[in-house]
């Protein structure tokens, strides 16, 4: 098991999801149910995911629980171009917010490489 709050990934997840709180909180009252709604649900499984997987017993259950949150990123970007798009979001706002999922899907992604050769450089050595 690890311990997720020492992970810088679950640690810039959390910031991004106050961001997306902040971004989401200027969206007209008509997207209170629909995009608002949407865009922080996915936001906020990111961290939970990564939170899950951390919990779980082996590295193995880590990586789908990673995978799962790397997809939440993918998902909230859609949804913050569609915002933009709408008008809710400004260029730079949309930006600032992108570039962070960027660096969120980058670690989340050498992080699983990491763990996925552990998982079979231990499945060798058996």
């Amino acid at each position: 098991m690890h311990n997720y709050k020492e992970l810088i990934l679950w640690q810039k997840s959390i910031a991004l999801v106050s961001e997306v709180y902040k971004a989401t909180a200027t969206f007209p009252d008509c997207e209170r149910f629909n995009l608002i709604s949407q865009i922080n649900r996915a936001a906020v499984s990111i961290p939970s995911n990564i939170a899950e997987g951390a919990g779980r017993n082996s590295d193995k259950e880590f990586v789908q629980f990673l995978a799962i949150a790397h997809a939440s990123t993918y998902e909230v970007e859609t949804q913050l171009i569609i915002s933009k798009n709408l008008g809710y979001l400004s260029e730079e706002d949309l930006e600032g917010l992108l570039d962070k999922l960027e660096e969120l899907q980058k670690i989340n992604y050498i992080f699983q490489q990491k763990l996925l050769l552990k998982v079979k450089n231990l499945t060798t050595n058996i």
